[in-house]
């Protein structure tokens, strides 16, 4: 089962608060850390994903014309 970006998220914030503590024996930290990379690029993949769906398809005379997203900030 695929991770929603929500729930990838908020176990990436437990990970890093795991990580800040500063507490954890060692071996636990570098798995901690490993999974946090891995819910790294599960939450980029899917900000990826989203970006990509957020630019759409417009109809103009016929042809079809990608418009990028501009989102504040």
């Amino acid at each position: 089962m695929e991770l929603s970006f929500e729930d990838a998220l908020r176990r990436l914030e437990e990970i890093v608060e795991m990580l800040e503590r500063g507490d954890l024996p060692l071996e636990e930290a570098l798995k901690l850390y490993e999974e946090g990379i891995t819910l790294y690029r599960v939450c980029n993949k899917k900000l990826d994903e989203a970006e990509y769906k957020v630019e759409t398809l417009v109809n103009e005379g016929g042809e079809i014309k990608m418009e990028k997203f501009e989102g504040e900030g």
